[in-house]
């Protein structure tokens, strides 16, 4: 098969959540497993760190993997979901796993796996693993997919665990407390594995806590030790002054991460650097602030908080639950712009009762469909939108939405595109 042919081989063939939601889940990670023995366990091959949480995951992921890579560490980076390549799911040193060891890897191995009938993301999860074993990574960092304790990536023992914060997101697998969710993705710490939580929450900080008593793993909550102050900030870097314990530990560092929420994630970072062991990196700030500064270049991280466009300015991010649409839309309050629009679209399993509330009702809003099944109609969301004071137009595609926007946007305008990774993987 060719590459193309390939891809659309995993995508047809297999259970895929992006496309079908919560039927190509499941909450058991024996078919993980069973791939991975298939493959001669190649995550055991490697130190590697795990992270889980609701928001900030991606951005935490590409800043630790940045630093090591920084320190002349070959680092293997597995994240999801995709933008527009499937090859951003598998990066080395920010590097595209190729396209000749995809057309390879399934035609090795799809007859072997039939007995198993794998998900999506059961095989794309064997597949980095297989491919940063091959190609003899220093460490790996591996972001799960959804939840934590049944996610496929949970087959790994790490040398550290990462759990940025809990907020309502996919409670139909997860379960509709914070608790809950909270209990799923402490699924993760393993036994005596340090493990970073990035925000004390008072609602499921004691899950936490029990979950690493029980394994007997140091815990800390990186927002007690840390906490990064926005100074000032453009297009493409935000500079912040870094206080650890109440002490000054960077003066104005330099980071290559736009949105208010990034501040979070600094912190989660930073704490999770603290606790890397020397035996695995040993770290010196010149080469942190480098990292940071050139986070991008370095890692292909794309879609948070992105301008693409400055007249009128647009901005593309991937918020699409209660804590982050909340974060982003306090942030385009502080911007200064003649008017609002708001290219906006959702997956049909989104509560739109927990997001709604948070957009503007002094916006224009085009109302769109991503392109993907699990993608809400337009014109349901328009509707359900005026139920909140939110009035526009629904239009085809995300693209036409977008192109509309332009057309009425005025060079002092804003252009916000949001709602779901799906709809800001269109244009971007």
């Amino acid at each position: 098969m060719t590459y193309q042919q390939t891809i659309d081989y995993l995508f047809e063939q297999l259970p895929m959540f992006q496309q079908i939601g919560e039927k190509a889940f499941r909450k058991d990670v024996t078919n993980t497993l069973q791939l991975a023995q298939l493959m001669g366990n190649p995550h055991l091959t490697y130190p590697s760190i795990h992270i889980a949480g609701t928001n900030g995951k991606g951005s935490t992921a590409h800043g630790l993997s940045t630093i090591l890579q920084a320190h002349g560490l070959k680092v293997g980076l597995y994240t999801s979901p995709h933008y527009r390549d499937f090859r951003e799911r598998i990066k080395i040193n920010g590097e595209y796993v190729t396209e000749q060891f995809i057309v390879d890897f399934v035609a090795q191995y799809k007859e072997a796996w039939q007995s198993i009938s794998p998900s999506f993301f059961e095989i794309t999860v064997v597949m980095a693993f297989l491919y940063f074993a091959k190609e003899k990574v220093d460490v790996a960092v591996i972001e799960t997919g959804l939840g934590g304790r049944y996610d496929s990536t949970n087959i790994i023992t790490p040398f550290l665990s990462v759990i940025t914060n809990i907020s309502y997101d996919h409670q139909q697998i997860l379960g509709n407390t914070l608790p809950k969710i909270a209990s799923s993705k402490a699924g993760i710490i393993k036994p005596k594995v340090p493990v970073v939580i990035g925000e004390r929450q008072e609602e499921v900080e004691s899950v936490f806590l029990e979950a690493a008593q029980e394994a007997q793993s140091p815990i800390c909550f990186a927002n007690e030790h840390y906490r990064a102050v926005p100074l000032v900030s453009n297009f493409t870097h935000t500079v912040f002054d870094i206080y650890c314990d109440g002490k000054l530990k960077y003066a104005a560092l330099n980071a290559n991460l736009t949105g208010n929420y990034q501040q979070y994630n600094i912190q989660t970072i930073l704490q999770a650097v603290d606790w890397i062991p020397p035996h695995i990196c040993q770290i010196e700030e010149e080469k942190l602030r480098y990292a940071l500064e050139n986070l991008k270049a370095l890692s292909n991280f794309i879609g948070r908080w992105e301008y693409i466009s400055t007249s009128p300015r647009i901005i593309c991010d991937s918020a699409h639950n209660e804590a982050g649409i909340q974060l982003s839309m306090q942030q385009l309050e502080q911007l200064t712009y003649r008017k609002l629009h708001l290219v906006i679209g959702f997956v049909k399993d989104k509560k739109l009762s927990q997001v709604l509330p948070f957009l503007p009702k002094n916006a224009l809003y085009y109302f769109a469909k991503a392109d993907l099944p699990r993608g809400l109609k337009a014109d349901s969301l328009k509707y359900q939108a005026l139920l909140y004071g939110l009035s526009g137009n629904s239009y085809a595609s995300v693209t036409l939405a977008l192109e509309a926007a332009k057309q009425k946007a005025q060079p002092d305008d804003l252009i916000y595109v949001g709602g779901s990774i799906f709809v800001v993987a269109e244009v971007i």
